[in-house]
């Protein structure tokens, strides 16, 4: 299977990209995570991408807050899906980001979840995986109908209550 690599501008960034690994490591996707900033580190922000399929990665995530440059970066640097994961922070309080990762210019595409949307972005990682790998597209449908059924049992709770108000 390939690998997700996933990149925080900062390492205050982790506890959103945690939501992401949290995730893969739950669907038993490999992944890498690294800090590297296309402003601070852009040699190496740009060498990551460009090896990234070499190296065995099928879909990277550049995690960023304010200017959010580090998704824009990869892809440019690389062909491989790249997800942008937009972080909250900032005098703008991350629609900064989010503006900056999703306003990109044609022929550079990156596909972007919502501010602080770390679970998403993991999420979606292992969707374009799952694409060829019949195992993991089963590990996700689980997952869809594990939230499923919690989704039924709150109902079901909620339901017992509404009538229990009615006694």
């Amino acid at each position: 299977m390939k690998k997700v690599g996933i990149l925080m501008g900062s390492d205050t960034d982790l506890p959103v990209v945690q939501k992401a690994i949290d995730v893969l490591r739950e669907l038993e996707v490999p992944f890498e995570a690294h800090v590297m900033s296309a402003h601070r580190t852009p040699k190496a922000a740009a060498e990551f991408s460009e090896k990234a399929l070499e190296n065995g990665f099928g879909v990277l995530i550049g995690a960023a807050g304010m200017a959010a440059h580090l998704a824009g970066a990869l892809a440019a640097n690389t062909v491989l899906p790249v997800i942008g994961l937009p972080i909250r922070g900032g005098a703008a309080d991350g629609m900064d980001a989010l503006l900056a990762t999703v306003e990109m210019p044609w022929g550079i595409p990156v596909a972007t979840v919502a501010i602080d949307g770390g679970k998403n972005a993991g999420l979606l990682a292992a969707e374009i995986l799952a694409v060829e790998d019949e195992a993991l597209r089963g590990r996700l449908r689980a997952r869809r109908d594990a939230e499923a059924e919690r989704l039924r049992a709150k109902d079901a709770k909620l339901q017992q209550t509404l009538a229990d108000q009615l006694k």
